[in-house]
């Protein structure tokens, strides 16, 4: 009676948070799923190299902001081992992991690039399984056998057409997604230590530096006086909005909601990149290719879900959304 007296709307404080996470989750999911097409865009028009070599110029001035917003001008101080930790980790996420995926979606199509990318669960298994960390259930098997299966079947069309080049991105994406999983792996005890803001903002600020070395020559050929107001709003939005912004928030939903409740949204998005890429730039799917495309998340889904454990890091695993 009091809690009816205390909320007369009705709905517990706790809920309507909640609620409102579930809403941020769904807008997320939309936003990720919509920057496929946009960076595509943006890439044809900068390149690839010179996407890299801006966006590793915006992204430091971010994560310095975010550390400045936590905790002022006494940035956490941290002792020489864990910040070369942090910049292996930066090398891993952000030279290898977003290079490669930059030059992968260029490479293939919006709705390829959100499939692959989405089997990141299914690497992060493996991995862990390599170092010893985790054993495989047969049901985490069975995933990972049909999730190279539904792969397979999703790239059959390019592999028997000879489209080596966008079978090209595709296999760039999964090695790609195999650095997102090692990132995932090593930073869980870093978030642990230090929080998910400080390794973000840390491996931010020590990773973007090589990749603005590697990208300079890509960048010095763009002319930048030419782009466009509209290349540069979808630049801003895959950067901040999607990538930088889009992890801050997701992390809120995931402190409210939970990750195990979570991550399976995580698989809307390869639908909604497939729609808006139809939509936008008239992508064609064959029933093969939507086929491939189910049975791959479904295997993916499985492997990370048949863990016998009720937390670990493969069930907490999301996709990489860059």
């Amino acid at each position: 009676m009091a809690m009816a007296e205390a909320h007369p709307a009705g709905v517990h404080p706790h809920r309507a948070r909640e609620r409102l996470a579930l809403w941020a989750a769904l807008a997320l999911i939309v936003a990720w799923g919509t920057n496929f097409s946009v960076q595509k865009a943006v890439f044809a028009a900068l390149s690839p190299g010179g996407f890299l070599f801006v966006r590793y110029l915006i992204m430091p001035v971010a994560a310095a902001l975010l550390l400045t917003l936590h905790y002022g001008r006494r940035w956490p101080r941290l002792p020489r081992s864990e910040l070369l930790a942090l910049l292996k980790l930066g090398i891993a996420g952000h030279l290898l992991h977003v290079g490669l995926v930059t030059y992968g979606i260029h490479w293939s199509t919006a709705f390829s690039s959100s499939l692959i990318l989405a089997c990141g669960p299914v690497f992060t298994l493996l991995i862990l399984r390599w170092h010893g960390l985790e054993r495989l259930t047969r049901g985490q098997v069975t995933g990972v056998a049909v999730a190279v299966a539904g792969v397979l079947v999703f790239l059959s069309d390019k592999l028997a057409g000879g489209q080596w080049r966008a079978s090209g991105g595709d296999l760039t994406l999964l090695v790609a997604a195999s650095f997102f999983s090692y990132y995932t792996v090593a930073a869980k005890p870093l978030i642990e230590r230090h929080g998910g803001a400080v390794v973000m903002a840390y491996g931010t600020l020590l990773g973007s530096a090589p990749v603005v070395a590697v990208s300079l020559p890509a960048g010095l050929q763009v002319d930048w006086a030419a782009v466009t107001p509209a290349i540069w709003a979808g630049t801003l939005y895959a950067v901040l909005i999607a990538a930088f912004l889009g992890w801050m928030v997701w992390g809120w939903v995931n402190a409210v909601r939970g990750v195990a409740r979570t991550a399976p949204l995580m698989y809307l998005m390869p639908p909604v990149a497939a729609l808006v890429a139809w939509i936008v730039t008239g992508e064609r799917y064959t029933l093969v290719k939507l086929g491939g495309a189910a049975v791959t998340l479904a295997g993916v889904a499985l492997a990370q879900y048949a863990s016998p454990g009720r937390r670990d890091p493969v069930r907490d695993a999301v996709a990489p959304v860059d």
